[in-house]
């Protein structure tokens, strides 16, 4: 059976809505309204929500974090070559990828036996309160 995989965990309903429900409890804790979703790990919504307040500017934005944390297997943000940001890259590889991938921090990946199996967006806030709701979401998640 060496074509196909037997062990691949999945991103249920139950654990989309725990990384929503955290991420939203530490977004009202700290007083700003975000644009919050949940995707598996081919990118698709599983979960939203556009808490009362959120910027409507963002909500495709929290989609598109979600969606390339999850395909790309890592957190979103600008590409480095070192210690700098490289802004042609990090522009590049988004425009070059339909925006599929996005320089804007804010989404992260959710893992499950070192394989992801989904992620996490945030959008309404700065990059740091994006970045710190989603890292909510995903210590929920771990802990399930």
């Amino acid at each position: 059976m060496a074509y196909v995989s037997l062990n691949h965990p999945k991103l249920t309903l139950e654990g989309a809505e725990a990384v929503l429900a955290a991420a939203k409890a530490q977004a009202a804790r700290m007083g700003v309204p975000m644009n919050i979703a949940v995707v598996d790990d081919g990118g698709y919504i599983m979960a939203f929500a556009r808490m009362d307040g959120a910027k409507l500017s963002s909500i495709d934005i929290a989609l598109n974090k979600a969606h390339a944390a999850a395909i790309r297997r890592q957190a979103t943000g600008p590409v480095r070559s070192g210690d700098e940001v490289n802004i042609l890259l990090s522009l590049g590889l988004a425009i070059a990828s339909r925006a599929n991938q996005t320089p804007i921090r804010g989404g992260l990946p959710l893992e499950a036996n070192g394989q992801c199996v989904g992620a996490i967006g945030v959008s309404a806030g700065s990059e740091d309160e994006d970045t710190e709701v989603a890292h909510a979401g995903v210590a929920a998640f771990a802990k399930g």
